[in-house]
Order: C-alpha cells, then sequence, then structure tokens
C-alpha cells in the first residue's frame, strides 16, 4: 500500500487517480446535459485547492462557458474569524449569469454559505456548487450541493489539490491521514 509523509504525519492511498477521473467524467456529463442549450456560465474557483479539480472538470465540459477564480480566507494566524475575507477576489461580473461554483471539498460548508451570500448580493442570477468531495457527516447546512463527484467519510485528506499544511497538494492520486503507529 501506497504512503507519503508530509511534516510529521504519514498518510495512506485511499482515492486513487483513476476514480476520480471517472468520477469528474460522471459530473461533467450531468453538466453538459444540464447547461449544453444555455448561455455560456460562469465556473468560479476557490484557491487554492480546487485547481486540479477545476482543469480536469473544464476538460471535459463541452459548451462554452467561461471560469474565473476566487480565495478565500476565514482565518488570521491558526485561529478561524468567522469572517470570510476576499485574498483574491472576484474579477468577473457575476451580475444577471448563472454561477457554478468549484470546490475542492465541502465539510461544515461555511465557506460555501457566505459565498452563496456574496454572489446573490451582487447579481448572481442562480448560483449552484459542484464539489469533488462532499463529506456529508460534516455537511449541516440547508444549503444545496448541486454536483458532487465523490462522498466520503469525515477523514483528514491530502493529493490532488487538497493540502497538509501546504504540503500535498501536487499528488495525482487523494491520501487518507493514517492513524497507525508509523515512525519515519
Amino acid at each position: 500500500m501506497e504512503r507519503i509523509k508530509l511534516h510529521d504525519k504519514h498518510f495512506r492511498l485511499f482515492i486513487s487517480n483513476k476514480k476520480i477521473v471517472d468520477a469528474i467524467g460522471d459530473v461533467a456529463g450531468v453538466l453538459n446535459d444540464e447547461y449544453r442549450d444555455r448561455e455560456a456560465p460562469l465556473f468560479l474557483a476557490v484557491l487554492n485547492g480546487s485547481f486540479m479539480f477545476a482543469a480536469d472538470l473544464l476538460k471535459k465540459i463541452d459548451f462554452p462557458c467561461e471560469i474565473s477564480f476566487i480565495k478565500l480566507s476565514s482565518y488570521s494566524g491558526t485561529e478561524t474569524t468567522g469572517e470570510i475575507k476576499e485574498i483574491l477576489g472576484l474579477s468577473t461580473e457575476v451580475s444577471g449569469r448563472e454561477v457554478i461554483v468549484i470546490e475542492d471539498i465541502v465539510d461544515t460548508g461555511n465557506t460555501i454559505v457566505d459565498l452563496h451570500s456574496i454572489l446573490k448580493e451582487r447579481g448572481a442570477s442562480s448560483v449552484k456548487f459542484c464539489t469533488l468531495l462532499l463529506k456529508p457527516d460534516a455537511y449541516k447546512k440547508e444549503l444545496k450541493i448541486d454536483y458532487v463527484a465523490i462522498s466520503i467519510p469525515n477523514d483528514f485528506i491530502v493529493g490532488y489539490g487538497l493540502d497538509y499544511n501546504e504540503l500535498g497538494r501536487q499528488y495525482k492520486d487523494i491520501y487518507v491521514l493514517d492513524e497507525s503507529d508509523i515512525t519515519g
């Protein structure tokens, strides 16, 4: 079984790249069916974690669309402030547009609830959410997650854009924290 070490933690293979690619193809198929005959929507990728998912998803989209990026933070140092701040702000006009937010992972849902409010305040005609990973045991918000590639348990994961203290984003597979007693 493949393992990686990031900082002081070990991780074991959890989701293969093949399973990720297949799940992205399934989500892209649904999006292609729903948006093929509509005016070009805006895909809004939430950085940093969604960059790999956004790139692979858009390669499979067969209708006219735009993509833009936003980077949000709710942290000051290691503590959450409870307030979302735009680090890399929205640079594309959303008023009157259909927006599909691309997330790497949805767990508590605090970020997407705030982002939904921001986009509606700026006049988006609709806001839908597309995530590579959903942790249904952690997500208790009422806002619907419209497109989910893979549902997972409430475990700590890295790879395919997700990180542990900024390391591990580059891996093509997804790894889960290995709780076994490993010395490095």
